[in-house]
């Protein structure tokens, strides 16, 4: 969509010569004859730059600023006036102006000055969201030399652009190495979009990865961009690749192979420069030989693979990571941290973990909460992690009682149907989407055994 440009000034010809002029750029403008009705516009809808006169009557143009920082209006500003003095152009930056331009305004003058002002705000946007992203995102944790050698190998293939394929059980944070890799990437500046591709129903991947034209199909009201032009520039994350359709990975090859894309509905093709990090749990050789998986999108994805190994192969991370849940939960919630005593501690050591990382996570967290001691002692850690425990004993609430009877109630309709989704979301009553994503929450690996 085109940048939003606001034109305030009392004079209507300048602000028609500045519409024509902005618009032939490809810009949307809108117009305000004084500083009030430009408060009205932007009270309603948002705007990317504001090109203001200084001197109006009721409302000036400092005081335009003025209300727009003060109300947390992020738009950038360019100051025009036909009285210019040093000190009005200095008192203008000051408040927050992007720059000052004198009238009769120079237009080529113009258009570069509104052409750095947009970019400027493109750039704070990312930087935001950059800052928003690794503040939400858990670092990597770990002094094994499993997990060494993988943070040797995400040193080492993050600088390049070459594709990655992780590897790892469900709960081993494939998508924090993702992310881990995107911020130490020369596209760190640009976003990183993720894809969930066991989530979108079939009949939706296409339009989610792709984007669809208006009238493409029922329901497609408006025009949509795709993921991959949303994240063009930057990294695109397909996780749960393993699980994508056929149709779906065939189109998703064409657009590794020719660098571009073409949206449901449409004829015409774009060009893309993005990224591909793709992560499963399953194993793609195998899922080749069953036929559930394209052996020439493998070897597209398959550039550089790497292996999240899974907690129990790296048992002496488990008080590193403890200790740093510990320390997240009592920051997030506003409490002293908890110790965990040395007795709690080799209980934790010595469980299987078959959630991962996730599953300890959740554990800590819930232990902050319903723990009313400063220390974890053996007693509070729940069966089956502490078999001592009695069942009766264990820390589980209504819904956590409830969680658990749906996740093993879910796991025996899988084994059931060996593993088939759309026969087991039929007989538990859900859509697949909604499987899929139960079975990511409770972290349910798919067993071979099942079907021998």
């Amino acid at each position: 969509m085109s940048e939003r440009i606001l034109i305030v000034d009392d004079e209507n010809n300048i602000r028609l010569t500045l519409k024509t002029i902005l618009e032939e750029e490809g810009y949307f403008c809108l117009l305000a004859s004084s500083g009030k009705e430009a408060i009205e516009i932007m009270k309603g809808q948002e705007v990317d730059l504001v090109i203001t006169d200084i001197w109006m009557e009721n409302i000036d143009g400092i005081e335009l600023i003025e209300y727009m920082k003060k109300h947390g209006i992020d738009a950038e500003i360019i100051v025009i006036s036909g009285h210019a003095t040093i000190e009005l152009a200095v008192k203008a930056t000051k408040k927050g102006a992007f720059d000052f331009l004198e009238k009769p305004l120079s237009f080529d003058k113009l258009i570069l000055s509104v052409k750095n002002a947009l970019d400027r705000k493109k750039l704070k946007e990312k930087n935001k969201w950059l800052l928003e992203e690794l503040n939400k995102t858990t670092p990597l944790i770990g002094t094994s030399p499993l997990f060494q050698k993988l943070l040797e190998d995400i040193e080492l293939a993050a600088p390049s652009d070459g594709r990655i394929l992780i590897y790892g059980e469900n709960g081993t944070g494939k998508e924090v190495v993702a992310k881990t890799i995107h911020f130490k990437s020369k596209r760190a500046h640009m976003p990183m979009v993720d894809v969930n591709c066991a989530a979108i129903p079939e009949e939706l991947i296409e339009s989610e990865l792709f984007g669809h034209k208006k009238g493409a199909f029922t329901g497609a009201t408006e025009n949509k961009k795709g993921k991959f032009l949303i994240a063009n520039g930057g990294t695109l994350f397909l996780d749960e690749i393993g699980d994508m359709s056929l149709k779906t990975q065939a189109k998703v090859l064409r657009a590794l192979q020719e660098n571009e894309i073409t949206p449901v509905g449409e004829t015409k093709s774009y060009p893309v420069d993005v990224r591909i990090i793709a992560a499963t749990n399953k194993n793609l050789q195998d899922e080749i030989e069953k036929g559930n998986f394209r052996q020439d999108l493998y070897y597209r994805l398959n550039v550089i693979e790497l292996y999240v190994p899974s907690l129990r192969e790296r048992i002496e991370d488990i008080p590193l990571l403890a200790e740093f849940f510990v320390k997240k939960f009592a920051a997030e919630k506003k409490i002293e941290p908890k110790e965990i005593t040395n007795e709690a501690m080799n209980i934790l050591m010595s469980y299987s973990w078959p959630g991962n990382v996730r599953e300890l996570q959740n554990l800590i967290e819930r232990l902050m909460i319903m723990v009313p001691d400063d220390k974890i002692l053996p007693k509070h850690i729940p069966y089956p992690i502490n078999k001592t425990t009695p069942e009766s004993e264990a820390l589980l609430s209504l819904k956590d009682a409830k969680e658990e009877f749906e996740k093993e109630y879910i796991t025996k309709v899988l084994k059931i149907t060996h593993w088939n989704i759309s026969q087991a979301s039929k007989l538990l009553g859900i859509e697949r989407s909604y499987l899929h994503k139960k079975i990511k929450k409770y972290n349910i690996e798919f067993n071979e055994k099942i079907n021998q």
